[in-house]
């Protein structure tokens, strides 16, 4: 048997569909056998490959054992003379397998290579080609010098990013997700060191190869694409423990030849795994030390102000480090307690409300601390300037920098679909017919040239595979639908190398039609009842917050504005269309309405989607191709005040042009 390809897999069953797909097409000259070892995953994938895909050899597990072990039983049943260990969540071009095996036939001091990886997006995955983290290089990658200077062979070791990724060399590590071997290689060192759960052993792996006597290569006219991360993302695995964990561990067994080196490799990998947690808590340590400098500032405003109106005197010398840190601390901590700071998201309520807990604590701390004690008047001045400046500033980073908020364009989602076929046709009709989601298909993608022009029922052909990176950049399209059978997997890495630096999401429609791979989700095609999706516009704490935007801005609204409009408007006549939205808002505050809404709240019966609104997608929306129930229900679906803010924007901003 030619090759024996080994596929880990955990809870990505659609990702597998496709790759098993990719496989048939890319193995179909060569004796192949398929053995999938499934960590007990609870998605349907064992019964969804016993079914679709009898032919492989399926293993079953009774609990995740990690990718080594797991690795390590397909290979102890594999019988090729090729080994290949390959992701689950990867996707093989038709020349993958045959370029990766005329490599091994031209090249026999080859034991192990890796071919080029791609990114969902086009770029090349870095981990493809690299260095062992010795003393300089993990010093390098940890003080951000290899980002600084990536094409400097002094700095940019770890990635080998001073190399060109179109060329083929010799490397001392490349990525576990494509590992191609030579039997003999395997039965020389054996597989994988199963101390290593996830990450890491890749790179043990290849400096076992090597000290067994044989080169590792980086192969680069093959070539995959790579999701990468998958199966974490499915897993209750703390992701990042685990790869440090990992790392530390290749340092202890490969790399400590002296005290000096340890010290230093683990230091760097501490002091990596810091970094990274700060990256990902980045909003929480910035908010938190944004509330702690305006914090500052307010009680210096706070004293100044009663100084000059209050006959203050300012804060002693010796006790400002202490009124200037402390108090400042103690609010800071009520609000990590109480949610304020999140990873994701800037909440201006839950702010709010820890400033009002921190009033309390402060002025109740103050009894017992009589010498910093200084004025009431100034606890009450601080807080009204922090009930401001908090609230203000993160309403400002979500309006217009569109910080610590989920934004989604809904609107802006530009689809080009690659294919001309019935196949094609059908994915278009099911993606505009999705009630929860709108697709603007913007038109067909041909293998030819001589199609471009041709109508296929309601969508055009606007352009073929040769000039679709034009066709990308003139239309502003964001979406690319690749459809089985219609291209050949070459080709759609060829278009996702060539569009890498666009800011462009590619998916895969699955063989089944049923659903749509992509970098960020797994979109099921087939809409669920309506009555079973979980809403925005209906959950309580939505429907408070929408409540209460609503009396506030409509009581505002009627006490200042409110009258000149209504008696400008009873003495010239018929009013314009800015005049008749405020002239509506009475019933608002009386509840009958809101300032956004759907169009028709009754149309789906079984289904609350809010009170009608003055305004709503359904008004800021001017291609008349969407249809306007179904922007009613990605409203329902996607409700928050920000979405409501900024549809109210753009519905003053349009009333305004149009007077």
């Amino acid at each position: 048997m030619d090759l024996s390809i080994i596929i880990v897999n955990y809870n990505v069953k659609e990702f597998l569909q496709n790759l098993i797909d990719s496989i048939y097409k890319a193995a179909k000259n060569y004796s192949f056998e398929i053995i999938i070892v499934d960590n007990c995953s609870t998605d349907g994938s064992q019964d969804y490959i016993q079914n679709k895909f009898p032919d492989v050899n399926l293993i079953l597990n009774q609990k995740n054992l990690g990718f080594s072990k797991a690795n390590n039983i397909g290979l102890k049943q594999a019988k090729g003379k090729y080994l290949l260990l390959l992701n689950p969540d990867t996707l093989l071009s038709e020349d993958t397998i045959s370029t990766m095996l005329n490599f091994f036939s031209n090249t026999p001091d080859a034991g192990l290579a890796g071919c080029k990886i791609l990114n969902p997006d086009g770029t090349l995955q870095l981990a493809c080609r690299r260095s062992f983290p010795g003393p300089w290089t993990s010093f390098c990658k940890v003080t951000g010098l290899s980002n600084l200077f990536p094409k400097s062979r002094l700095f940019a070791r770890y990635n080998l990013t001073f190399l060109d990724e179109n060329k083929t060399y010799e490397v001392d590590a490349i990525s576990g997700s494509f590992m191609m071997m030579k039997r003999e290689v395997y039965e020389k060192i054996g597989g994988f060191d199963e101390q290593f759960f996830m990450y890491g052993e890749d790179l043990d792996l290849c400096y076992r190869v090597q000290s067994g006597g044989y080169k590792v290569y980086y192969v680069h006219n093959a070539q995959i694409i790579h999701y990468k991360g998958e199966s974490t993302k499915r897993s209750s695995i703390d992701e990042a423990k685990v790869f440090y964990d990992a790392m530390h561990l290749f340092v202890r067994k490969h790399l400590s030849s002296s005290f000096i080196i340890e010290i230093i490799l683990q230091s760097a990998i501490l002091i990596r795994r810091a970094l990274a947690f700060i990256g990902k808590k980045k909003l929480v340590f910035l908010s938190a030390l944004a509330d702690f400098v305006i914090f500052d500032l307010c009680l210096l405003l706070a004293a100044k102000i009663y100084e000059t109106f209050g006959g203050f005197h300012g804060f002693p010398e010796y006790s400002l480090r202490i009124i200037l840190f402390v108090p400042a601390i103690i609010q800071v901590i009520i609000g990590l307690l109480l949610g304020a700071y999140k990873k994701d998201s800037i909440s201006v309520l839950k702010s709010i409300i820890s400033l009002i807990v921190g009033f309390f604590i402060l002025s109740a701390v103050t009894f017992f601390f009589k010498q910093f004690a200084y004025s009431r008047a100034i606890m009450i001045l601080l807080y009204v300037l922090l009930f401001i400046s908090f609230s203000l500033w993160r309403i400002i980073l979500k309006l217009f920098f569109k910080v610590g908020i989920s934004s989604k364009d809904f609107l802006g989602r530009k689809t080009l679909i690659v294919g001309i076929n019935d196949n094609s046709i059908h994915i278009a009709k099911k993606l505009q017919n999705k009630s929860t989601d709108i697709h603007n298909i913007i038109g067909l993608i041909s293998s030819t040239y001589k199609d471009i022009g041709i109508q296929r029922e309601n969508f055009k052909v606007i352009g073929s595979v040769e000039n679709i990176l034009k066709v990308i950049n003139e239309n502003k399209v964001n979406e690319v639908i690749f459809t089985p059978e219609e291209i050949s997997y070459n080709d759609m890495m060829s278009i996702v190398s060539k569009c890498q630096s666009g800011n462009i999401e590619f998916k895969l429609i699955g063989s089944a039609l049923d659903f749509i791979v992509g970098k960020t989700s797994i979109s099921i095609l087939d809409d669920v009842p309506l009555i079973e999706l979980n809403y925005n516009i209906s959950e309580p704490m939505f429907k408070i917050i929408k409540r209460a935007f609503d009396l506030t801005v409509s009581f505002a609204v009627l006490f200042l504005i409110y009258p000149f409009i209504y008696f400008k408007v009873k003495m010239s006549g018929s009013p314009n269309g800015l005049q008749n939205f405020i002239l509506q808002i009475p019933e608002v505050f009386s509840g009958k309405m809101s300032f956004v809404g759907p169009n028709n709240p009754d149309y789906h019966s079984d289904l609350y989607l809010g009170k009608k609104g003055l305004t709503g997608l359904w008004f800021i929306e001017d291609d008349e191709n969407i249809d306007k129930n179904k922007l009613d229900l990605v409203y329902a679906k996607n409700q928050n005040l920000w979405l409501d803010l900024e549809i109210l924007g753009k519905t003053l901003n349009k009333l305004w042009r149009e007077k």
